[in-house]
C-alpha cells in the first residue's frame, strides 16, 4: 500500500460515516425539533445553508455554489498537500486527512441538496453552540491536529505512532 492510500482511504471512510449519519438523522429526527439524549446534548436536524456558524446563510442562493467550489478548491489543495508531506509528519497528515474528510462530507451536501444537513446540538442552560455534524467535527478536530503537526510537536507526533 502507498504511503497516500493510508489517508485517502480514512478520508473515504470518514466521508461515508458523515453520510451514514445525516441519512440517520433525516430519517429519524423531526425537522427542528430537539430530541434530548443526555442532559447538555440534543439531536436536532438543522439545514444550514450558510458556512460555519450560519455565516451567509441567508445570502440568498449564490453562497451555495460558492461554498462548494470553496470546499472543491480546498480539498484538491489538501490533497497535494498530503501526498507532498514527509510520512514521518503523521500529526500533520492526519490533521489535513481528516479536513479533507469533513470537506468532502459537507460538498456532497451542498452538491445534492444545496445546504449541510447538521444534527448534533450541545448546550448549557441557556446557552447553545451551533448544530454541527460529523464532518464539521473532523475538520475541527483535524485543524487541531495539523496546528500541532505543524508546529512540530514531536511529543504528540509520537503519541500518534503509538
Amino acid at each position: 500500500m502507498s504511503a497516500s492510500a493510508g489517508p485517502v482511504l480514512l478520508a473515504g471512510a470518514l466521508v461515508l460515516v458523515d453520510q451514514a449519519t445525516k441519512i440517520a438523522a433525516v430519517k429519524w429526527l423531526t425537522y427542528q425539533q430537539a430530541l434530548p439524549v443526555l442532559p447538555g446534548f440534543n439531536l436536532t436536524l438543522m439545514h444550514n445553508p450558510g458556512a460555519a456558524f450560519s455565516f451567509l446563510a441567508d445570502a440568498g442562493g449564490w453562497q451555495r455554489w460558492f461554498f462548494a467550489a470553496l470546499a472543491l478548491a480546498v480539498s484538491i489543495w489538501l490533497v497535494f498537500l498530503i501526498r507532498a508531506s514527509a510520512p514521518s509528519g503523521r500529526l500533520y497528515r492526519l490533521g489535513l486527512t481528516l479536513i479533507l474528510g469533513g470537506a468532502v462530507g459537507n460538498l456532497i451536501d451542498r452538491l445534492r441538496l444545496g445546504y449541510v444537513i447538521d444534527f448534533v446540538e450541545l448546550y448549557y442552560r441557556a446557552w447553545s453552540w451551533p448544530a454541527f455534524n460529523v464532518a464539521d467535527s473532523a475538520i475541527t478536530i483535524g485543524a487541531g491536529f495539523f496546528l500541532l503537526g505543524t508546529l512540530g510537536s514531536t511529543q504528540a507526533d509520537d503519541a500518534v505512532k503509538g
